[in-house]
């Protein structure tokens, strides 16, 4: 069974290459969000992004996605779509450097914190204190009591601010794909999930339509637990593994999503 989501991807991504990023770089950096991507490159965390080429093809939005978990595990707070780039925010100038960010209740978890002494070991992340195992599609026999009865909801709040709000857009995506991800593993269908790119590109995509974001999420839902109870679901529908960390973010800390860009993979802490 295939998830039920719009099919989107990055056009002039390549997943896993890694490009130097030295003076050449900020030289031809106009934004500060390719400033940004300089900076993440320059510090070994550029493994998921495509190349400085195509990086400046994507429209800002899709730039400040792409960057948003590898300036995380620097602790660094992605700049607002479309500012112009500052003298004083290259690293190694005369300015100071980016504040880390301060997250809270609120916001995303720490993931620099809870991922900086993980090794990536295939279907394995290993902590020093905790194992992350790459999540199959689970047989409804393996699922908790209820997990698909029709009061198990989504449970998505509706989006009520202002979609060119690009801030406010992430800070509502990042929440709701919190939630989202590990619903999906109790209904067994954690290797179905999408990356949060697509989950971003579905949200504009749903809401251009003028239905409701949430709404929709929560029909889909439900459609995806009525179809899990009588039909049957494959483990995985392909071999590949990211190929590294950087890929990676904390959803909560029993699971952790990896992606790049077009596959998403789910861990899951076996304590869960």
């Amino acid at each position: 069974m295939k998830a039920r989501w719009p099919a989107l991807v990055l056009l002039g991504f390549c997943a896993g290459a890694l490009h130097a990023a030295g003076d050449e770089c900020m030289d031809g950096a106009t934004t500060e969000l390719e400033q940004m991507y300089c900076r993440v490159v320059s510090e070994g965390l550029g493994g998921g992004l495509p190349s400085p080429t195509d990086f400046k093809r994507n429209d800002p939005q899709v730039q400040a996605l792409l960057l948003r978990r590898p300036a995380g595990r620097l602790g660094l707070e992605v700049p607002e779509p479309g500012t112009p780039a500052k003298a004083d925010s290259i690293p190694g100038s005369s300015g100071a450097e980016p504040e880390p960010v301060r997250t809270g209740p609120e916001e995303d978890p720490p993931q620099s914190g809870l991922l900086s002494d993980c090794q990536l070991e295939g279907q394995r992340i290993a902590c020093p204190q905790q194992r992350y195992d790459l999540v199959s599609n689970q047989p409804n026999s393996q699922l908790a009591e209820g997990v698909l009865a029709e009061d198990n909801r989504l449970g998505l709040r509706p989006f009520e601010g202002n979609r060119d709000d690009s801030e406010a857009v992430r800070r509502y995506l990042s929440k709701a794909y919190d939630r989202y991800i590990p619903k999906m593993v109790d209904i067994g269908l954690g290797a179905n999930t999408m990356s949060f790119t697509a989950f971003h590109n579905a949200f504009h995509t749903i809401e251009d339509g003028g239905v409701d974001f949430a709404q929709r999420m929560e029909q889909t839902f439900t459609l995806l637990k009525q179809d899990k109870k009588s039909l049957a679901v494959k483990a995985r529908y392909h071999d590949e593994l990211p190929q590294d960390l950087s890929l990676c973010t904390v959803i909560n800390r029993e699971i952790v999503v990896c992606d790049n860009v077009g596959t998403n993979w789910v861990y899951v802490s076996p304590s869960r």
